[in-house]
């Protein structure tokens, strides 16, 4: 999908202005959410503070009378002090000590809704003292681990209460009233914790992270719409005016192209293409001329060298079928003399009968020649005629093998093939011809009393096939010439053309042929030919030319 890019630039700033505008949201989020809490823990530390001195100014002053009014109690817990007078009018009082002034004073609290505080101990007088979850870690905190406070957030109903709690150390002036526990002065007595609801806090919390994103909303927004104008103005269109004008000079190629005027780097740009533009444009009439010049000289001295390649193939096919005719009837004549000459004892006679053995050798050679010269040219102008057929390719080489008995056994020469059943569609008659010429060649470099093998696989949809002698080798640096046409190696009979014959013949099945030997342990030539015909399509070469 193609973005252009304006909306490439667009998302790319919300992507990145979301990001930072959101995370400086969530740290003022959290510093302010930690503001608020610390200072509700403030707010719980005053008020332990001031209860702390509200309950030592009465027990510095031995606690406090107050009038005994309908629902005023006297203490149950001062046994053996005087908790109760009557002054001279009649009036009754009580005595209220720093615990339960304490108690009292959070009943007031609560009710109002504010706050409420709860004084609590693991050593209890009151047993509506006793200490919750939280308060009961917190005394045995403060016995072990002697931790100077503690709080928490907790959730009670259906609300969330800041709750704080300290411990109360024993004074001289606590001993009146708990001297029968076994305290000390500097002992922690119990503790006091406060809590404070919530509710506002969070929702003060929840106001303002609300007001904060649409404030980062409004901001985001607003950045995004001034950014854009200002780079579709400065950016975007200046842009989109050079790629206009590179469109048009794709299409006309004219290099006669206005600046884009807009001091800065886009004007200097406007300029670097128009410079590359007028140079393009005189290159391209420069390179135009000379491809014109090449062209021209290429196809006269291609179509000169078509002229002569095709005249030297035409006077090589003529010579050689001229040739071939009279060649052959010499060999006749030759073969009529020597029979009629074998039919007479005269001694002077055999001198004749010699020469004419040898005019009818260089004859059988001139012939060789002429049909090699031929099939090799015929190979290279690509007229080299097959006819494909199945074929069992182990009965066409132990037919080939029979032939070369009566020679291999003058010789002294055994011919073994290791062979299966391989059928491939090929041409019968040119892989006789390949594997004759192989078995040729490994013939005249045996030794006497040696061994030719020959072998024959079917392999991954490919014939692997091979004949290998013992003869002396071929040296590494003759074995790429093997293939060249006219190269023999000391066979006088020889035309030079057979390999290179068996190497246009492989390759025109598609296959492969090669040698592997080594210097005096003989050589094995190889060739591999596919079991299935593929049809071989030459791609047509283009060029590009410019304009």
């Amino acid at each position: 999908m193609r973005i252009n890019l304006s909306l490439k630039y667009i998302i790319s700033t919300i992507i990145i202005l979301a990001a930072v505008m959101g995370i400086t949201l969530i740290v003022i989020s959290k510093r302010h959410e930690r503001l608020v809490l610390t200072q509700i823990e403030m707010q719980a530390k005053a008020l332990f503070q001031q209860l702390v001195i509200t309950r030592r100014w009465i027990a510095d002053h031995g606690g406090v009378f107050v009038e005994r009014l309908p629902w005023i109690k006297p203490n149950p817990y001062l046994k053996g002090m005087k908790s109760e007078i009557v002054d001279t009018e009649g009036m009754r009082y009580v005595k209220r000590n720093p615990a339960m002034v304490t108690k009292e004073l959070s009943m007031y609290a609560a009710k109002e809704g504010l706050f409420w505080f709860h004084i609590t101990s693991l050593k209890l007088m009151n047993p509506e003292n006793a200490p919750d979850a939280f308060e009961k870690k917190a005394l045995q905190d403060f016995e072990t681990k002697k931790l100077k406070d503690s709080s928490t957030v907790e959730k009670i109903g259906r609300s969330y209460y800041f709750r704080y709690i300290a411990p109360l150390y024993v004074e001289k002036a606590c001993l009146h009233c708990h001297d029968k526990q076994g305290y000390n002065v500097g002992d922690i007595r119990g503790a006091i914790s406060v809590s404070i609801p919530m509710d506002y806090a969070f929702n003060v919390i929840h106001s303002d992270r609300k007001y904060m994103l649409f404030g980062s909303i409004i901001t985001v927004a607003v950045l995004i719409a001034v950014l854009f104008m200002t780079t579709k103005r400065l950016v975007i269109s200046p842009i989109k005016k050079i790629r206009t004008l590179m469109l048009a000079f794709s299409k006309d190629g004219n290099p006669d192209i206005p600046v884009i005027k807009t001091n800065d780097e886009l004007e200097e740009l406007s300029k670097s293409f128009i410079d590359m533009a007028k140079s393009i444009d005189e290159y391209h009439r420069c390179l135009h001329d000379k491809i014109i010049t090449a062209t021209r000289e290429l196809t006269e001295k291609n179509e000169s060298l078509l002229r002569l390649n095709k005249t030297k193939s035409a006077f090589i096919a003529n010579i050689s079928h001229e040739l071939r005719t009279p060649l052959t009837s010499i060999k006749g004549a030759m073969d009529y003399l020597s029979v009629r000459l074998s039919m007479h004892g005269k001694e002077n006679e055999e001198d004749l009968k010699v020469f004419f053995e040898v005019i009818k050798n260089n004859a059988e050679r001139l012939i060789r020649l002429v049909n090699n010269v031929i099939d090799y040219e015929r190979i290279e102008l690509g007229e080299f005629e097959m006819h494909f057929k199945e074929i069992n390719l182990n009965d066409v080489f132990d037919e080939v093998i029979t032939g070369f008995r009566s020679l291999a056994e003058g010789k002294k020469v055994n011919i073994e093939l290791r062979g299966e059943d391989v059928t491939v569609h090929a041409d019968e008659d040119r892989i006789k011809q390949v594997l004759t010429n192989l078995l040729s060649n490994a013939l005249n470099f045996s030794p006497e009393s040696s061994d030719i093998i020959v072998t024959l696989a079917g392999t991954n949809g490919y014939a692997n096939a091979s004949v290998e002698d013992r003869g002396y080798g071929i040296a590494e640096a003759e074995k790429e010439m093997v293939f060249r046409q006219f190269y023999s190696r000391g066979v006088k009979d020889g035309t030079g053309l057979g390999l290179a014959i068996c190497k246009g013949i492989i390759e025109a099945h598609n296959g492969e042929i090669g040698l592997k030997t080594a210097e005096g342990k003989g050589s094995r030539f190889w060739f591999t030919v596919p079991m299935t015909r593929k049809e071989v399509f030459l791609d047509e070469k283009t060029t590009a030319c410019c304009r």
